[in-house]
């Protein structure tokens, strides 16, 4: 029955562009509104440069600060940064007189607002590592120090974090450093310098009026102004806290004398002396945001039409060859490696699948009448003879008709059994059983022209179906002494391996060639390529023995060697086995 043709407004096309210019109206309009309410709320600010200028200013000057006890000699310096950003740059004290005016004939910026207040010591509430005053190390410390620290970089070299940097002050600094002191010269790099000693003793007389005890009797400073308690305990009324406190507003009031003092930054627009003007938006700009959203609009449209019209193009290829006869049916081209192409190759995939399963299913057929041809055959042969007269109807001929039964009987039960375990209906029984003693039974009921051994190493109780499991071993073992010569061996092995008991099942037959060996468990298949069954078998034994195994969450694999031999291995978990089974050696 033709399927009807899909409506224009439920197609993909139409869905997809309705979905589009739902897309591109919303986030148009949303991102339109929200760049006109940031845009304006940005610009009424009235800065006057970017972060990235303001910073550059601030941090310089700060530094200049840092280094300068005084302001003196500070203009080239606001010159500079001025030519660099393109903007006004003024200093004042806090009383608002001038110490440096990159455009002294601007307007007066007496009653304007500062950017930024200057101040060294206080830079968002710590002291500007730059400024180091009396701690300043003098040439021959600094060489000092160095030569302790390539000795540490030296005796770490096998460490690649290892870091060296510089302190403003010349300090050396190397991290990570060892844990004890006195290797790779740690004792001597952490020790304070003569210089740095007295200004932490001053440091440390400073902190008394601010603790309240005599500081340098309960705790020392180091050159890194980490504080080390000492043996005497701080009395109770002092805490950690306090004492860092203390430490920052003494070294404040020790850098004091070194630094420039704290003054007003005001970065203005180099022609009036003010913050940039704010721009509002008029009219016209906001003619021209409408006029971009509708273009970007007939854009996203324009757009959708045509990636949805190519999309469409591959889908009409797919529906056509679903929408035909089965027998009818062919492979795609896959055009594209994006979801259709996937789609199209699932389709090639699924009729390869079909296509295989139906040459299966011949096959199958096929075998399954040449299987019971052969027996079929026999009996009707006998028992025409018998009709006739020319073989007497005795007990030999039951005999025969029976083993042909039989052969008819074990037929049927194979692909029972292999039916029901592609179903998922296979029924296993299992009890807890003792492995050794049930592969005996089946070498004992194998013995025949081939020469049979075991070799059981471990002796376990897995919790099987008996039954199951002497079927999966005789099999195998059906297999080994069928394709080994009279007078040949066949060894059944069990082990642990991991934690799984293997049962392995080696021949010394003819081997099995490589290319045969992803063959082996097929079903109906024989190294035999005449199928005669002079070799005896009906070519499902391995089948069923593979799916026997994974009935028990086991597997069973093969290796061979032309003309050495093959080795069957069965492999079963041994979460399988009794609570109090251990594996012991026999």
């Amino acid at each position: 029955m033709r399927v009807p043709d899909l409506p224009f407004h439920r197609s993909l096309i139409m869905r997809l562009l309705a979905t589009s210019v739902l897309v591109a109206i919303t986030a148009i309009t949303a991102a339109t509104w929200l760049t006109v309410h940031t845009t304006t709320q940005a610009i009424q600010q009235q800065q006057g440069r970017s972060i990235t200028d303001d910073t550059l200013v601030y941090d310089t000057l700060t530094g200049f600060a840092a280094t300068h006890p005084r302001w003196d000699g500070v203009a080239p310096t606001v010159a500079d940064l001025s030519r660099r950003t393109g903007h006004r740059i003024t200093l004042l004290t806090r009383d608002r007189q001038v110490i440096a005016d990159s455009a002294p004939a601007g307007p007066s910026l007496a009653a304007a607002r500062p950017s930024a207040t200057v101040d060294a010591l206080r830079v968002n509430g710590a002291i500007d590592p730059r400024a180091v005053g009396p701690y300043r190390l003098t040439s021959a410390e600094r060489r000092e120090l160095d030569g302790y620290a390539q000795q540490a970089m030296a005796c770490m070299k096998g460490n690649l974090n290892i870091r060296l940097v510089h302190l403003p002050n010349g300090r050396p600094v190397v991290t990570p450093l060892p844990v004890e002191t006195g290797v790779c010269a740690a004792k001597e790099l952490l020790a304070p310098t003569p210089t740095e000693a007295k200004a932490l003793t001053a440091l440390t007389g400073m902190m008394d009026g601010c603790t309240g005890v005599k500081t340098a009797s309960y705790l020392s400073i180091g050159p890194l102004f980490d504080v080390t308690p000492l043996d005497r305990p701080l009395p109770r009324v002092v805490t950690s806290a306090d004492i860092q406190k203390c430490l920052a507003s003494a070294r404040q009031a020790q850098l004091t004398p070194y630094v420039a003092p704290a003054v007003l930054l005001f970065i203005t627009d180099a022609g009036s002396g003010t913050t940039q003007p704010s721009i509002s938006l008029t009219r016209g700009n906001l003619l021209r945001i409408a006029a971009g959203t509708a273009l970007v609009l007939v854009i996203a449209v324009a757009v959708t039409v045509l990636v949805g019209t190519r999309l469409v193009r591959p889908l009409r290829r797919l529906t056509e060859s679903v929408r035909r006869p089965v027998e009818l049916q062919s492979r795609v081209p896959v055009g594209s490696r994006d979801e259709i192409g996937y789609l199209a190759m699932a389709l090639n995939d699924l009729f390869d699948r079909r296509e295989t399963l139906q040459a299966q299913r011949q096959a199958l057929v096929s075998d399954l009448a040449h299987e019971l041809r052969t027996p079929l055959t026999n009996i009707r042969g006998r028992l025409e003879a018998a009709q006739d007269g020319i073989t007497p109807t005795g007990p030999r001929l039951l005999e025969v008709l029976l083993d042909e039964t039989a052969v008819l009987q074990r037929i049927v039960d194979d692909l029972r059994d292999l039916a029901a375990a592609d179903t998922g209906t296979l029924q296993i029984y299992p009890e807890f059983v003792f492995v050794n003693d049930a592969l005996t039974q089946v070498v004992e009921a194998h013995r025949g022209t081939v020469r049979l051994a075991t070799d059981f190493t471990v002796d376990l109780e897995l919790s099987v179906d008996p039954v199951r499991l002497r079927q999966i071993v005789g099999n195998l073992l059906s297999n080994a002494i069928r394709h080994s010569d009279p007078g040949g061996k066949v060894i059944v092995r069990t082990c642990v391996t991991g934690d799984d008991l293997v049962i392995e099942v080696t021949d010394t037959g003819e081997g099995i060639a490589e290319a045969d060996l992803a063959k082996v468990f097929d079903r109906f298949w024989r190294t035999d390529a005449s199928r005669s069954r002079a070799t005896g078998g009906s070519g499902l034994g391995l089948a069923i023995a593979r799916k026997l195994a994974e009935a028990h969450d086991g597997r069973v694999t093969a290796t061979s060697r032309v003309g050495v031999g093959s080795t069957f291995t069965v492999t079963l978990p041994l979460s399988r086995a009794a609570p109090a089974a251990v594996p012991a050696p026999r």
